[in-house]
């Protein structure tokens, strides 16, 4: 078991080592992210198209496919793709040496081969150039650092799952968008928000109307952050003084330019107690927040331990 108090099972990982692994993650995850957005019905602000992280990987978890279901999970232990349907059909591919057009193509023949059809849009999404997947000949495939990478989900998974208890009201699962490629957790106040201005690159501003429709406080893990990537904490609309809050946690800081906090995570990882390195960045800014944005937290919030005085 890891010793959460020691920094433990949280690794280091410079995001300059593995940035050629890193890309390949991006790329293959859209395709698969976007094979769940053509098969699951939307749910509101494009919860149904995030992937979850597993005890393997990252996985899309059940999607339909007629009267079955299917999912596909990325594998970081055994270093494959695994596509299961609920008829007992599966199929694995390699991600070792293959490029992204390999795997877009290995993936369509995978699901035609086992009875699914699915159709998505040729390119990424939230990134410049946006290459067809079936045009991109990147190949790089570190099973190493992928696997460190997951790891790093597996602890922020854990953490930002644990601030999420204390929410009771809207709150979004801890689900990691293949478009931006991070993990987040979204809080609402119940009001809507001003349209949201767009603006992501490859991306129809209506996407982004859809995710921001209504007020909110966000936060996450964002892998490409800094020199080990980074926690991260926001708020739509952001309210004025946001960014000056005083009282940071260490190691903390307000990024003018990404209008966000941010807690780099070598700074949680190499924290006495990891854990509360982090919740303590993600309550302070989550705080700060719906302070200034006048949330009713007292609706909003409550201990998840509230039962366990009762009797089993």
């Amino acid at each position: 078991m890891s010793d959460v108090h020691t920094g433990k099972g949280w690794p280091a990982l410079r995001v300059d080592d593995w940035e050629p692994t890193r890309r390949s993650l991006h790329m293959w995850s859209q395709i698969v992210g976007k094979v769940r957005l053509a098969r699951a019905p939307l749910l509101n602000h494009w919860w149904q198209v995030a992937l979850y992280v597993s005890p393997r990987g990252l996985t899309t978890s059940a999607m339909p496919a007629g009267t079955e279901s299917f999912d596909m999970e990325f594998d970081f232990v055994d270093h494959v793709l695994a596509v299961r349907v609920s008829d007992g059909g599966r199929a694995t591919i390699d991600l070792r040496d293959v490029s992204v057009s390999q795997f877009h193509d290995a993936v369509f023949d995978t699901l035609g081969s086992l009875g699914i059809e699915a159709r998505i849009s040729n390119g990424p999404n939230e990134v410049e150039p946006a290459i067809p997947f079936a045009q991109d000949t990147h190949r790089a495939y570190d099973p190493d650092a992928a696997n460190a990478f997951w790891r790093q989900l597996v602890q922020a998974d854990r953490v930002i799952n644990a601030f999420r208890a204390h929410f009771v009201g809207k709150v979004s699962p801890v689900h990691f968008f293949w478009g931006s490629f991070d993990l987040a957790c979204t809080r609402f106040s119940g009001r809507t928000a001003p349209r949201h201005p767009g603006g992501a690159p490859n991306c129809g501003d209506w996407v982004m109307e859809e995710g921001y429709s209504h007020e909110l406080s966000s936060c996450g893990f964002w892998p490409g952050g800094g020199d080990e990537g980074a926690f991260y904490s926001y708020a739509y609309p952001e309210p004025a003084g946001f960014g000056d809050v005083a009282g940071l946690p260490d190691g903390a800081v307000y990024d003018t330019g990404l209008r966000q906090y941010l807690l780099p995570y070598e700074a949680a990882r190499q924290a006495a107690d990891p854990d509360r390195a982090v919740l303590d960045f993600l309550e302070f800014t989550y705080a700060a927040a719906a302070d200034l944005m006048d949330w009713d937290r007292q609706a909003l919030e409550d201990d998840p331990l509230r039962w366990t005085h009762k009797a089993r």
